[in-house]
């Protein structure tokens, strides 16, 4: 009895360990409540989780998620690079306000595809044909709900993506960046990666319009993208606010200050430098 018991255990343990990392998402995703459904754009297949809000409005929240695992040990290029830790998803969660977490061309699940080339989520990650796609499936969204304000909420390497998504639609209100790539060169440099040929670099783009608010988050223990990298490329974006969080590294702990920044983005706060509300406009 106990070894039989041992053998399923030990399945079941090989089972988990052996499952994609789109299987993994997707199971976190139902975990939380999660509804998952998927948009074609021009080309390319993306696949959409939402939540499922009480109360009905004009505004929606987009959730990008981080680059995930593009190589595997910087050698190889990964089969799935759906993010291994989906910070943006567990953020989302969070959130009341009607959200959606949308994912980028080619990953959960859908690599394999004959549309898709492992370039696009190496070299080109951050090309105009990846925003152009994750853009023609959000505007199918937009116009479906008849939503009239957006809250762009990036992490990580969808921090840029953000920052790209909001100049192309007049919808955009809010910004929120947490650990944002938003200078690839000075990132690739730091980590002595390969350049990304092919990929825009938000640090290049012009400033957002005036009455996007933007707050862009860092972790100051984060070695992955450091504070001091987001800091200079927001110098010429305004209306934004910069703001670190001590203890906080490039994954952990956005989750504790998430309910707080959701208010604040609610009432249209004021932080300093260290993480405190200190003034609110409503």
């Amino acid at each position: 009895m106990t070894y039989s018991l041992n053998l399923c255990v030990a399945a079941l343990l090989f089972t988990i360990a052996c499952s994609s990392p789109s299987a993994r998402f997707d199971q976190q995703a139902s975990a939380l409540g999660l509804d998952k459904q998927e948009l074609m754009g021009e080309v390319y297949s993306h696949t959409v989780y939402k939540n499922s809000p009480v109360q009905d409005t004009s505004e929606l929240h987009v959730y990008l998620g981080g680059d995930g695992t593009p190589w595997i040990d910087r050698k190889i290029i990964a089969w799935d690079p759906t993010p291994r830790n989906p910070v943006g998803l567990r953020l989302m969660a969070l959130d009341d306000a009607p959200s959606i977490y949308l994912g980028r061309p080619c990953y959960h699940g859908s690599s394999g595809s004959s549309a898709c080339s492992p370039i696009l989520w190496t070299y080109e990650r951050y090309s105009k044909t990846v925003t152009e796609s994750m853009s023609s499936v959000l505007q199918k969204i937009v116009d479906q709900g008849a939503y009239r304000e957006l809250v762009l909420i990036g992490f990580s390497g969808g921090g840029g993506i953000a920052m790209f998504l909001a100049a192309e639609f007049p919808q955009t209100r809010q910004v929120v960046t947490l650990a944002g790539n938003l200078d690839t060169e000075a990132w690739t440099r730091l980590h002595d990666y390969d350049e990304l040929i092919g990929s825009e670099n938000p640090k290049s783009m012009p400033p957002l319009r005036e009455e996007i608010q933007q707050y862009h988050l860092a972790g100051e223990k984060d070695d992955n993208i450091p504070p001091w990298m987001i800091e200079a490329a927001i110098q010429t974006q305004r209306s934004s606010q910069f703001i670190t969080f001590e203890e906080f590294t490039h994954a952990c702990c956005w989750e504790k200050i998430w309910k707080r920044m959701l208010n604040c983005l609610h009432d249209s706060c004021e932080w300093n430098k260290q993480g405190s509300i200190i003034a609110v406009e409503n």
